[in-house]
């Protein structure tokens, strides 16, 4: 199969330089441009091209480049002297920060105090206030108990009396009224 593309390449090739005016036998043999009689022209216009190359690239092109690589170096420049003061001023907003947490502790910490004390002051009063409710009822509350007290030795004296005047009726004894309210006196004092 590689024969017969290799033989239609060579008839084409054949075909077009008939087409040109060109009879197969006249073509040169290999490529024109290693013929040694165009050497000295080739070279000539191989010299121009690097001349024309190289003025359009030295003064063109390269300037040209040269102007962007300084731009972006200064773009970089200047980005990166942003983000030193970015820096600086995120350096100095955490300070600030922190001073203001560190002055609302504080202030915290002090209304805390004034409030701590606020309530010891009113408990304290309303301790105060309580002790001398409960002074002032436990007084009343012994006066009422000595009065009961008093009262219970009075009815107990009285009831003793009484008791003793009627077993001793029912033992059939007489019972003189001051010996009996003597021996019950002398028996409540212990």
């Amino acid at each position: 199969m590689a024969t017969e593309t290799e033989h239609a390449a060579g008839e084409a090739a054949a075909a077009a330089e008939v087409a040109l005016g060109t009879p197969p036998e006249a073509a040169g043999p290999g490529m024109p441009q290693l013929a040694f009689e165009t050497f000295s022209n080739q070279i000539f216009w191989l010299v121009v091209a690097l001349v024309i190359i190289y003025f359009v690239m030295s003064r063109i092109a390269l300037p040209r480049i040269a102007g962007v690589l300084a731009e972006r170096q200064g773009t970089i420049t200047n980005d990166l002297a942003a983000a030193e003061e970015l820096k600086q001023k995120a350096v100095d907003a955490e300070e600030a920060y922190k001073k203001a947490l560190a002055d609302a502790r504080t202030e915290a910490q002090k209304i805390a105090a004034e409030t701590k004390a606020e309530i010891q002051a009113d408990l304290d009063a309303a301790k105060a206030k309580a002790d001398a409710e409960i002074s002032a009822k436990t007084a009343e509350s012994e006066k009422a108990i000595s009065e009961i007290r008093a009262g219970a030795v009075d009815s107990a004296s009285a009831v003793a009396k009484d008791t003793v005047e009627a077993i001793l009726a029912a033992m059939g004894f007489s019972a003189d009224k001051a010996a009996v309210d003597a021996a019950v006196a002398d028996r409540m004092k212990g």
